[in-house]
Order: C-alpha cells, then sequence, then structure tokens
C-alpha cells in the first residue's frame, strides 16, 4: 500500500504543468542575460580604465626619445657609442629584478619605479649637474614634462601610477625610493668602469660623485663590489 503511495506521488512530482515550466524558464532565460550584461559592463569599465589604443601609441612615440637620446655625461667625457636613457633604466630594472628581498621592500615596485624615473627626459633631455641648472629648476622642468606625458596617455590609473611612482622617487620618501636611488648610482659607476676597461678612459670623477652617498645595504654591497674590481684593474 505504501509503496503504491509512494509511487503515486513520485509520478505526480514529474508530471508539472506547462506553465509552471514556462516560468522557471523565463527565470533562467532572464539570469542569463543580468549575468551576461553584468560580464560586458565589467569588460567595458575595465577597456575605460586603460589608455586607448591611441593614447598608448602617441605615448610610446614620445617613449622612442628615451631610446635614442645617449646620456649626457658620457657625451661629455667623449665616450664611443654612449648609452641611452633607456639603456640605462633597463638595467636598473634588471637590477631590482635580481636584488635580494628585504624587509619592507616591494620588488615589483622596485622595478615600475625604475623604468619610469628618468621619463621626463623624453621631454627635457638628460640635466647633469654640470649644466649649472638649480635642483628645484630642473624637478619643475621634469614634473611639467610628465604631466604633459600622463595627459597624453590619457589620464586614468596607469598614468596616475606613473606619476605616483615619479614622485616617490624624486622625493626619496619610501624605501622602494632609497633602493632605486643606489641602483641609479650603482648602474653609472658600473657602465663607468665598463667604459674605463674598453675604451681606456680615467672616469674617476663618476665614482667620486657616488661616494658615501648609498642608503641601503645592497647599494652599498654592489657599490663595494665594484669598487673592488676595479682596483684589483689599477
Amino acid at each position: 500500500m505504501s509503496r503504491l503511495v509512494f509511487t503515486s506521488l513520485a509520478t505526480k512530482s514529474f508530471l508539472l504543468p506547462p506553465s509552471f515550466s514556462s516560468f522557471h524558464s523565463k527565470i533562467f532565460k532572464s539570469s542569463s542575460s543580468r549575468v551576461c550584461r553584468m560580464a560586458s559592463e565589467s569588460s567595458s569599465s575595465e577597456a575605460s580604465l586603460s589608455p586607448s589604443p591611441s593614447s598608448a601609441i602617441d605615448f610610446l612615440s614620445l617613449c622612442h626619445r628615451l631610446k635614442s637620446t645617449k646620456r649626457a655625461g658620457w657625451v661629455k667625457r667623449d665616450i664611443r657609442g654612449p648609452e641611452s636613457i633607456a639603456d640605462h633604466m633597463y638595467r636598473m630594472g634588471l637590477m631590482a629584478l635580481i636584488a635580494s628581498d628585504a624587509p619592507g621592500v616591494n620588488r615589483d615596485k622596485c622595478i615600475k619605479m625604475a623604468i619610469v624615473h628618468d621619463i621626463a627626459e623624453a621631454i627635457v633631455g638628460d640635466i647633469t649637474p654640470s649644466d649649472g641648472v638649480p635642483k628645484l629648476e630642473k624637478s619643475r622642468r621634469e614634473k611639467e614634462a610628465l604631466d604633459h606625458m600622463c595627459k597624453l596617455l590619457g589620464g586614468g590609473p596607469r598614468a596616475e601610477e606613473i606619476y605616483e611612482l615619479w614622485m616617490e622617487y624624486e622625493e626619496n620618501s619610501t624605501t622602494e625610493a632609497k633602493v632605486v636611488k643606489d641602483f641609479d648610482k650603482i648602474e653609472m659607476i658600473l657602465q663607468a668602469l665598463e667604459y674605463e676597461n674598453e675604451q681606456d678612459k680615467d672616469l674617476e670623477e663618476f665614482f667620486q660623485s657616488t661616494a658615501g652617498k648609498f642608503q641601503t645595504d645592497v647599494g652599498k654591497a654592489w657599490a663595494s663590489e665594484i669598487a673592488s674590481r676595479r682596483k684589483k684593474q689599477d
């Protein structure tokens, strides 16, 4: 008796009226439509935060000057085939990539900072101490150039990130900035050592200009290694 009742109830539970089935079908279609619309809106929102293709290419074309502009200090010392600004920043990026992890230091941030710290030189060029431009005036020119480049990129989070990284480096306000400042000096004296070896030059002034100015353990250790190698070659 109970088995018959169970079978009967089970049969009824699967024989749903057409209106019920139609109702659930509409709900499913409506939910699917909402999910697709939300995904589309999310994708559009992300796209709107990124530079447009036109802005990106304009920005990158301006950055080409970083590849073609030679570092002024080497030009003034008559170095053959001197490195470009981009060459300098690229090796600094590699330094940030391979340096040992240190407490409180964001390595990814250091890499990004290394590849944007001289970006304003695409417009103002490589201003050196021998040019006689006061530090505040140099900073003003570079900041004005950076503002132009960020607007060229179309504003938004990418431009803001570049601006904030540059300002952080310029103000030497964080541990990452101090690390990258040291890498800037390390890259210069390593390049000086290489030019001395390759072109029989005496570039002592570049080593003197950085002596005692390293702020971090990694900077001091790498500078000491470069000085040691230079001394062995005397």
